[in-house]
């Protein structure tokens, strides 16, 4: 059965999506820790992060770090805090989320529910910053 972020990459689900490439996708979180909290998945349908073949993980990871050094410049902070639990949905997913103190990656807080109007917001920013970073 495919996973709600297959369903994601095939367009049947509609997201913010904030950068892709033929392996891989990026889009903001719907109930994010804060705003511009920001998930990085492969398009490819993989449970564990471990499970990865060593090209696929590290395409994934200097994805995500493109992604990072965009969403910093979108949202200003401190640091992009990376986080990978994988319990919630079985499809390989990295958490990058904007970061001011340690309590900004607390996974038990409530989360945020922001507008799909104050989503589309954010995801533009964090495309603007990264189309600065591609010229």
């Amino acid at each position: 059965m495919a996973t709600i972020f297959s369903k994601i990459v095939d367009r049947e689900i509609p997201a913010h999506i904030i950068a892709e490439t033929t392996e891989y996708l990026a889009f903001l979180d719907v109930n994010p820790l804060v705003m511009g909290h920001v998930l990085v998945i492969p398009k490819k349908e993989i449970d564990y992060i471990f499970d990865m073949d060593e090209e696929s993980y590290f395409g994934l990871t200097l994805f995500a770090k493109i992604v990072a050094t965009g969403l910093k410049e979108a949202f200003p902070c401190k640091k992009v805090g990376v986080a990978v639990i994988g319990l919630e949905v079985p499809h390989v997913h990295i958490h990058l989320i904007p970061m001011n103190e340690v309590n900004d990656m607390n996974f038990s807080k409530a989360k945020l529910h922001p507008t799909d109007e104050e989503l589309a917001e954010a995801a533009v920013r964090i495309k603007m910053a990264l189309s600065k970073e591609t010229e």
